[in-house]
């Protein structure tokens, strides 16, 4: 851990100078207490740094929570054990994960299958109670309820260090959470417009507690929260489901672990109230239960937190990027994706160059940086990987 200012504290041994540079001017904002916590995964992001936890007071930056919404993982750790994989086909089981889960950015289920319409009800019930038309945003919510996304966003089955079989998964709120951010952050930027707020970058702009726009956001973003949760439910069920069906036994369910790691939420530090924007950061309370994955092709990790109170009781959310995707796809080849992906089940295709491993933080340094804001329960390998074009 190292102070940089008075206002910015970072556990991130390997850290770009823009990264650290946005991070030093949402410190300096007037609104922010005690101070800026940069985990170890840090890396450039819209306005905000990705690996950053950001306590404001009265006011919240839409673009410090991110474009997906309540973005994060899912764990199940189930009853199976690596010797119930040992010679079967793992290429079918991938094949019946993609086709149970639709992936890539903008794809959806043909319909609202039976396992998701409570999920799609409950989110009904909810938008309605605070008078939220979700079609304003998306026309596709409904069927995309249950759908992974791209980019970063993955299904895998792994095994912990016991050789116990979990699935895995990441991904959020799709493409109503995305439209919600994106509209948000529009009208964020006017107010400071309107209100000839000076601001060292735009997209730090935010809004003010007590106003209209505020409790519209904060409505629109735990609506999307909400969403972003039952999604990754929806498409554990069903990875699930296909892990039982593959194995011929129905999965028993010994532990499940969903977290946020784009979110906001109202906690005390400091001795004072304020809006805690985790912006790729998971909560890490003492005793508190979260999962930080490495890159495609590294492990991941099922942690417990430490209650560090000067991260803000907070951890990183995964490896953090050191190359920008279009950087990636000019470094490294597919025969370079094939070495790395080399005993795990995956689809071998350039679409995936910019996830290669090597595109990413190595996740043991980050874990090591973290020490003292997590323990280690359990350590993942994986044995097959699904991603989304």
């Amino acid at each position: 851990m190292e102070r940089i200012s008075p206002r910015l504290v970072s556990w991130a041994s390997v850290v770009d100078a823009q990264a650290l540079e946005q991070a030093r001017r949402t410190a300096e904002l007037p609104f922010v207490h005690p101070h800026v916590a940069l985990m170890a995964d840090a890396h450039p992001g819209l306005g905000a740094t990705v690996g950053s936890v950001i306590p404001t007071e009265r006011a919240i930056i839409p673009a410090a929570v991110g474009v997906d919404i309540g973005c994060g993982m899912i764990a199940v750790l189930t009853q199976f054990h690596a010797d119930d994989l040992v010679g079967r086909p793992l290429p079918r089981l991938r094949g019946a994960i993609e086709r149970a889960i639709p992936l890539s950015a903008g794809v959806a289920n043909r319909r609202v299958v039976e396992t998701a319409q409570p999920r799609v009800a409950l989110l009904e019930k909810e938008a309605e109670a605070i008078g939220l038309d979700p079609h304003r945003y998306s026309d596709r919510w409904r069927e995309q309820l249950g759908s992974l996304g791209s980019g970063n966003h993955f299904i895998e089955v792994s095994l912990d260090e016991q050789d116990r079989v979990w699935a895995f998964l990441h991904s959020g709120s799709r493409g109503v959470g995305n439209k919600i951010a994106q509209h948000h952050i529009d009208i964020a930027r006017r107010t400071m417009r309107r209100d000839h707020v000076d601001l060292p970058d735009r997209d730090l702009a935010y809004l003010t507690e007590g106003t209209a726009e505020f409790d519209a956001y904060l409505q629109d973003l735990h609506w999307a929260q909400r969403y972003a949760l039952l999604n990754r439910e929806e498409m554990m069920d069903r990875v699930i489901r296909q892990l039982g069906e593959f194995l011929r036994e129905p999965v028993v369910e010994a532990e499940r672990v969903n977290c946020h790691h784009n979110f906001t939420q109202r906690e005390t530090h400091g001795g004072r109230s304020v809006w805690v924007s985790r912006k790729g950061a998971i909560e890490a309370r003492e005793g508190q239960l979260g999962l930080i994955p490495g890159s495609m092709g590294t492990r991941s990790y099922v942690v417990e937190g430490l209650g560090n109170e000067l991260s803000l009781n907070s951890a990183p959310h995964g490896a953090g990027r050191r190359f920008s995707r279009h950087a990636a796809r000019r470094q490294f080849t597919r025969q370079q994706l094939r070495e790395a992906m080399e005993g795990i089940e995956y689809r071998d295709t350039d679409a995936f160059l910019d996830e290669h491993p090597q595109a990413y933080k190595d996740i043991d340094e980050v874990m090591a940086d973290s020490a003292d804001l997590v323990r280690v329960r359990h350590t993942l390998r994986q044995v097959v990987n699904v991603k989304g074009d």
